[in-house]
């Protein structure tokens, strides 16, 4: 089923009072009916509904009388849904030569849907008209997302796969996820990351080697491009995401750090949210295997998870450094305790109001510190997800809504679930989409 977005409609239009005897004067009637959507579908065949509730065959057949308009006014963004989620773009990417060359994955979390995403997408587009083709993820809704973060990322990769092939012209790819999501994401990026055989590093003067966006790779005087399902990765950002679990430490905020509850949660997780409770309270052992989490900052048989988050350009993890009730502030930013900013360094910005704190890229030499378990030795499984991660360097970009209403939704509000519920994440959200990489 395919549906188009609503955007106010302007039209100029001959007034039907004489002012003379030979003259009419114009006026303008401004059509404003919000942002509301209608799915019709009819015979598979698509029509658009415009924002006067019309048919697009009758509003193409009344053109006439809006002559007025510009090209630009009568521009759209347009949504299409297809298996496993909807494509959102811009009226003219259905134009192969004008078609945006940039793919952005957006990923739901727990309970989640594409609809999850819906305000992001369309201003995301809105935005970069020319630059980005958006696909809301819909491959694991609703219950599926108890399955597991593995089983999650296999229908992600796949459904990734089906969208480069329905848009012949990306070259670009960029993720963006909420909270379990983006565990789904660096999961699907491990099995679709790819290394293809390049003659001469000199064909990429621009590229470096073994360092941060780490495009070229040498093997035994071979170059190898990495790709994530032969795309340029470009963008990898997440948004309240438990990179680090929710084992303990406060990072289920929810059990407001009490010992017996945080126990407790670890050993009924599983009750409640299934193979995804086991994978976030790090208590799975499939085969006697270490947690997935703690396999997911290395590269582990055939899934390269750390090569391809380091493949990537730029990795942002933007965190709610409180309010959020479900995903706690270190376990989403990727920090220890003590590397967590101070409340007197969280600075308002103008433009950005509940941005509070910046932390650029940096990376940790995880052969100088980190210690692997041997034997019946105890370990830190933060600590080694921590290290693990900050192989590669991230963006990290706190929120706060501690003087906003929606401030106790804080985990639904950082990526405006609902604009009517969660508006307030409306500058983090653009936030995001004036600082990709494009």
């Amino acid at each position: 089923m395919i549906a188009a977005a609503k955007f106010p409609l302007q039209a100029t239009v001959p007034n039907p009072i004489p002012t003379s005897n030979s003259q009419f004067s114009g006026v303008v009637l401004n059509f404003n009916f919000g942002f509301a959507r209608r799915r019709l579908e009819r015979r598979s065949e698509l029509w658009l509904v415009d924002e006067c509730g019309e048919m697009g065959f009758i509003q193409k057949l009344s053109r006439g009388c809006f002559k007025g308009r510009s090209s630009k006014k009568e521009r759209k963004v347009e949504i299409v849904a297809a298996n496993g989620g909807e494509d959102v773009f811009y009226e003219a990417a259905a134009d192969a030569k004008v078609q945006p060359d940039h793919l952005v994955i957006m990923v739901n979390g727990i309970i989640g849907s594409a609809a999850d995403w819906r305000y992001a997408a369309e201003q995301l587009v809105k935005n970069l008209p020319d630059k980005v083709i958006v696909h809301r993820s819909e491959c694991n809704p609703s219950r599926l997302t108890f399955d597991g973060v593995d089983k999650m990322g296999e229908r992600l990769a796949e459904e990734v796969m089906d969208v480069i092939r329905r848009w012949h012209g990306v070259r670009k790819i960029s993720f963006v996820a909420h909270s379990l999501g983006g565990l789904v994401a660096r999961y699907a990026i491990g099995r679709l990351y790819r290394l293809s055989a390049k003659t001469s590093s000199t064909s990429f003067p621009g590229y470096c080697l073994n360092g941060e966006a780490n495009i070229l790779t040498k093997h035994n005087d071979q170059f190898y491009e990495a790709s994530i399902g032969g795309l340029d990765p470009v963008n990898f950002v997440t948004f309240a995401t438990p990179h680090l679990g929710s084992r303990g430490h406060k990072q289920l905020p929810l059990l407001c750090g009490l010992p017996f509850l945080e126990k407790s949660a670890s050993q009924t997780a599983h009750l409640i949210a299934g193979r995804s409770g086991k994978h976030l309270f790090l208590t799975d052992n499939d085969g006697g295997k270490l947690p997935l989490l703690l396999q997911m900052v290395k590269d582990s048989d055939d899934l390269h998870f750390i090569s391809a988050l380091r493949c990537f350009k730029r990795r942002v993890a933007y965190a709610n450094a409180n309010y959020d009730h479900v995903v706690g502030w270190r376990t989403s930013s990727i920090r220890r305790q003590n590397e967590l900013p101070k409340e007197s360094l969280l600075v308002n910005d103008m433009k950005y109001p509940h941005i509070v704190h910046i932390e650029r890229e940096k990376t940790e030499d995880v052969n100088s510190k980190v210690s692997y378990a041997v034997g019946t030795q105890v370990i830190d499984l933060e600590e080694e997800m921590i290290r693990g991660l900050n192989q590669v360097s991230w963006e990290r970009i706190d929120v706060s809504f501690h003087k906003s209403r929606q401030r106790y939704v804080a985990h639904n509000t950082i990526q405006v679930k609902s604009y009517w519920l969660n508006s307030d994440g409306a500058d983090v959200v653009q936030h995001m989409i004036d600082n990709l990489l494009l």
